[in-house]
């Protein structure tokens, strides 16, 4: 069984040439469907499972837009 440290430790970033956490790839989907125009209730409660919409906004803020175009081009590019 493939737990989530081994997952972690697969390094799926070096593909694409950055680094990458599985943290990173939930904050992508979370700005991505802000950018997108999906509510925030939606994106803390479905997306994310915060249980208060002040921890998503906190989330959401921490990246600017040259980093979330960096990462879309990286991955969906």
């Amino acid at each position: 069984m493939v737990g989530f440290s081994d997952v972690r430790n697969l390094k799926a970033g070096n593909l694409v040439g950055i680094h990458l956490r599985p943290h990173d790839l939930r904050r992508h989907a979370a700005t991505f469907a802000s950018r997108s125009g999906v509510p925030i209730e939606i994106i803390s409660k479905v997306i994310l499972r915060h249980s208060n919409l002040s921890t998503t906004q906190i989330y959401l803020g921490t990246i600017n837009d040259v980093e979330a175009i960096r990462w879309i081009d990286n991955l969906y590019g």
